[in-house]
């Protein structure tokens, strides 16, 4: 059963519609370590499955903040390009950083079920 749970595919990846950022919202942290596919256990797959799919809802949570501060400012007549165009750039490198962690987990994932098989 485990195993048809890292079977299941890739890690999914929110997409981005290009919203902002503010210092109010937490910077998602990206799990510490990738276990190498090679060498893994089953249990240390399985919990770094675990921490990523936490990984990708703490993203979200980032860009659903982004955007409510976005439209807070814009309600308080306060929004600049200026500030429009930093808090894309915030969430650009959290997405980005999310979609190279994934990539390299789902690459060990291919490692630890090739050795399975």
């Amino acid at each position: 059963m485990i195993r048809k749970a890292l079977q299941l595919g890739s890690i999914v990846i929110m997409s981005v519609a290009g919203f902002a950022a503010h210092a109010d919202c937490p910077y998602p942290k990206a799990p510490a370590s990738i276990p190498n596919g090679s060498s893994a256990s089953e249990p240390e797959m399985v919990a770094a499955m675990q921490a990523f799919k936490t990984y990708n809802e703490e993203v979200k949570a980032f860009q659903a903040c982004l955007d409510g501060e976005s439209k807070e400012k814009a309600a308080s007549g306060g929004q600049t390009m200026q500030f429009k165009s930093m808090q894309a750039k915030k969430l650009a490198a959290a997405v980005d950083e999310l979609e190279s962690k994934a990539k390299a987990f789902n690459e060990q994932v291919r490692i630890f079920k090739s050795k399975a098989g």
